[in-house]
């Protein structure tokens, strides 16, 4: 990572539920500003690191730093400070979304209703009417302007997308990236919905069967894949030189998807770029490869 300045760090950070991990040996940095992206198979830990980052969950093992400080539901600054919004959007189906904007004025010291208004009037949604009665793009923009209202300097959002159609996910990563510009504001959003993320975020957090595999600006990691084609042959010392995440072959040809540290001297090997969807898919393949021990990272802390 650069030096720029740290708006999360975990090291070693770790939940496990009875025998089970939600969460192991997660080391992470998320630079200020910007939106980052956190992907991964479902159950793979990332509502775990979420309700982590919030306080909502003690860590078993490992600590974690937002704004610098640990998280944690007793600290009024602390809390002040974050936003997150749940898998479930919680709001009071009866209530309108005015009325949401008064609860939240008596709950929040800093609380800028006049900014949530004016954004849910651009798009249109109607703040005189029960939440239930809107539609479930409606709802989402309502959650998201209460988070926003509160003015923090760190938005955590788990799978917020993950019930609305395309038309609504559009609209509200165009809010996002647009909230991202405008306000100090660092973003994290869970989603599986690749395609959609990577239109909006600049930084990649990927977790796989409960750790992590890559943690970096999104152009470093594109920078640093490349698919590898040449004669069928071993791939032993592309191995032994580089990190090799997907091997493909057939009776003639060896496809292979590796983490390049470096040039690829072989002249039988043709080089081309890949996608991020790709490279993520090629990761999330390799769950079931997964030991106890430590784990290529790009750009991972620790």
């Amino acid at each position: 990572m650069s030096n720029e300045p740290l708006a999360i760090e975990t090291v070693s950070l770790g939940k496990r539920y009875g025998s089970t991990w939600g969460l192991q040996d997660c080391s992470i940095e998320v630079p200020e500003g910007g939106i980052s992206a956190l992907v991964g198979p479902n159950g793979a830990g990332k509502t775990t690191l979420l309700r982590l980052l919030v306080g909502l969950r003690r860590p078993t093992s490992g600590k974690a730093r937002v704004l610098g400080r640990a998280p944690a539901q007793d600290d009024g600054d602390f809390l002040a400070s974050v936003g997150f919004l749940a898998q479930d959007i919680p709001l009071y189906r009866q209530l309108s979304g005015a009325e949401h904007l008064r609860i939240g004025a008596h709950l929040n010291c800093q609380w800028d209703a006049a900014v949530a208004e004016q954004r849910l009037t651009a798009l249109r949604v109607p703040l005189d009417r029960p939440v239930h009665s809107l539609s479930g793009g409606q709802r989402a923009q309502v959650a998201l302007s209460l988070a926003l209202a509160k003015r923090p300097r760190v938005l955590l959002l788990d799978e917020p997308l993950a019930a609305l159609d395309p038309l609504a996910r559009r609209e509200f990563l165009t809010s996002l990236a647009n909230v991202a510009v405008e306000g100090d504001v660092t973003v994290v959003l869970s989603s599986h919905l690749v395609h959609d993320l990577e239109r909006v975020c600049n930084h990649l957090i990927l977790l796989t069967a409960s750790r992590v595999r890559l943690c970096a600006d999104i152009d470093d990691v594109l920078a640093a894949h490349r698919v590898l084609v040449g004669p069928r042959r071993s791939t032993a010392e592309l191995e032994r030189l580089f990190t090799v995440v997907k091997v493909t072959q057939t009776e003639r040809q060896s496809r292979v998807l590796a983490r390049l540290d470096g040039p690829v001297l072989d002249p039988a090997w043709e080089e081309s770029e890949v996608g991020l969807e790709d490279i993520i898919l090629a990761y999330m393949a390799q769950d079931e490869a997964l030991t106890a021990g430590p784990l290529s990272m790009v750009g991972g802390a620790g």
